[in-house]
């Protein structure tokens, strides 16, 4: 059971969908209604999530954190004339992001339960979504990788064009075009790794762990130049997905115009894709060349940390809003996996969690207001907490942990990423955790000045009087995220003990490369 849990965890969300297909075939047969079976759908879907997040558990306690490599891996020969390995398994970087996936999933799964048409393809394409998400984070072998990191483009496109807003094609095209470019650069770069590592070592495989240790014992050595065009296809294919600026031009678009659920798996586990994929692909692949880059890169993330805060503090609209806030909470993620100090990359990966979860219940929160006044200007609100005194409650938890309040998730990030950065050896490094200093700053007055308008205040619009307290639905989904968001806050060294071996490992090899990349 150990060393299949992972496969079980990754495809049990497509198992459901094709559930939710089939009956929905089945029933329609027997002359049901669509609107008699509509609400099955939703169950089906949420029982699957749930099942999954349960089956995810059981990765914890196969888990040992004192060891750094992958671990409860599955290997086994698919396209043997390739070198193509179903290669899966999990480390201390890995681990918890499949968790954070499937966490999120019932949420983005109960925020979508309002919606009345196509219901069963709606929550097909979110099962799907999650079976891609899960996938990319286990692989071990670039051409599996690949193939999940294409499958979790699909069902966002569907999500965003079928259930989102007025313009919602030109958000999912524009978000399936700037991806697309990331990932055909990343696709040339896999294939030249791959022949160039056949050619050394006269063995044709897509393994990571074998090229890895390929490139780190010197039997694969490819040329400075070259490594600097592989570093840049998979650099930018990542720095799309983050988004680091300037790339980012497709997020506000996608989260506007994205349904309620779709917004909440973009913002919670999609852009870590990014982020993820730097620390695991980029840093032990081309480490003298990460090192090189990374006052480069460095630049960028503060650049996006102070534009996208900038950005949000003048935002009429709240999805807007938090999603101009991804932007500048996410140059802090890339802040601190190139700085290459333990404390930085360690702060970085569990800025990944808390970005998921307190930007996810912030989309849930935003999500919940337009359902009841079918509008998300912040000037329409005004007094909401003399109507919604809970959902007030969970509403400014969530934003404090967005911005760093002590003793809750956002605050241990941070405080780990702009620490290690102050410290870290790269160039101009410490400027730079200056500047990322002043980003904390700006995420406290956009936020406080939108929770000051929607929460507080005399209630100046009349619909707001109307305003329906929260349903037992909406409560269970917002629940689980504030509570992880006190939890993180409180007993960080919980999740920060089983990354640590894993984290430093590749921190490890950045290290012992920076001394021949300065030269």
């Amino acid at each position: 059971m150990s060393s299949s849990i992972i496969t079980i965890t990754t495809f049990f969300p497509t198992v459901g969908a094709i559930v939710i297909m089939l009956y929905s075939i089945i029933q329609l047969r027997r002359g049901k209604s669509r609107e008699e079976i509509r609400p099955h759908y939703r169950w089906i879907a949420f029982i699957v999530s749930m099942i999954t997040f349960v089956f995810s558990l059981g990765l914890l306690l196969g888990f040992d954190s004192s060891k750094s490599e992958a671990q409860l891996v599955t290997k086994l020969s698919w396209i043997q004339e390739l070198g193509v390995y179903y290669h899966v398994g999990v480390d201390g970087i890995s681990l918890w992001l499949v968790l954070l996936t499937t966490f999120m999933v019932p949420g983005a799964v109960m925020a979508s339960w309002t919606f009345l048409k196509r219901v069963h393809e709606l929550m097909i394409f979110i099962l799907i979504l999650e079976t891609g998400m899960i996938g990319v984070f286990v692989s071990l072998d670039l051409f599996l990788f690949y193939l999940f990191w294409e499958i979790v483009l699909i069902p966002m496109y569907f999500l965003i064009g079928i259930y989102g807003g007025e313009n919602r094609i030109y958000a999912a095209i524009k978000f399936v075009v700037y991806t697309v470019v990331g990932s055909l650069l990343m696709l040339v770069a896999i294939i030249a790794l791959y022949y160039l590592n056949t050619q050394a070592t006269g063995v044709t495989t897509f393994d990571l762990v074998e090229i890895t240790n390929n490139i780190a014992s010197g039997k694969l050595v490819i040329a400075r130049n070259f490594q600097w065009w592989m570093w840049l296809a998979f650099a930018l294919a990542f720095f799309i997905k983050v988004p680091l600026w300037p790339f980012h031009t497709w997020l506000p678009d996608a989260h506007t115009e994205a349904p309620t659920g779709a917004s909440v798996l973009l913002a919670g586990v999609l852009l870590k894709m990014g982020t993820y994929g730097l620390m695991r692909f980029n840093l032990p692949l081309f480490p003298e060349v990460s090192y090189q880059a990374a006052p480069w890169v460095m630049l960028l993330a503060v650049i996006g940390i102070v534009y996208g805060a900038l950005v949000a503090m003048v935002q009429p609209d709240m999805k807007k809003l938090v999603a101009y806030s991804s932007v500048s909470h996410l140059g802090f993620i890339v802040l601190g996996i190139f700085a290459f100090t333990s404390q930085s990359m360690q702060g970085a990966l569990y800025q990944m969690l808390n970005h998921g979860i307190s930007t996810g219940a912030l989309f849930l929160c935003v999500g919940i207001l337009y359902d009841r006044r079918h509008t998300r200007d912040i000037d329409e609100f005004g007094g909401v907490a003399q109507r919604m005194p809970r959902y007030s409650t969970m509403f400014l938890i969530t934003a404090m942990s967005s911005l760093g309040l002590p003793l809750l998730n956002g605050f241990v990030g941070e405080f780990l990423i702009l620490l290690g950065t102050f410290s870290s050896t790269v160039p101009g490094a410490k400027w730079f955790s200056v500047i990322g200093g002043i980003g904390v700053v700006l995420s406290a007055v956009y936020l406080l000045w939108m929770i000051q308008r929607v929460l507080f205040g005399r209630i100046t619009k009349h619909e707001n009087e109307e305003l329906d307290h929260l349903s037992i639905r909406e409560r269970f989904s917002l629940l689980p995220p504030v509570a992880m968001a006190v939890l993180m806050g409180v007993t960080p060294m919980l999740f920060l003990k089983a990354s640590f071996n894993s984290v430093d490992s590749v921190r490890a090899i950045v290290e012992s490369q920076s001394s021949r990349a300065a030269k």
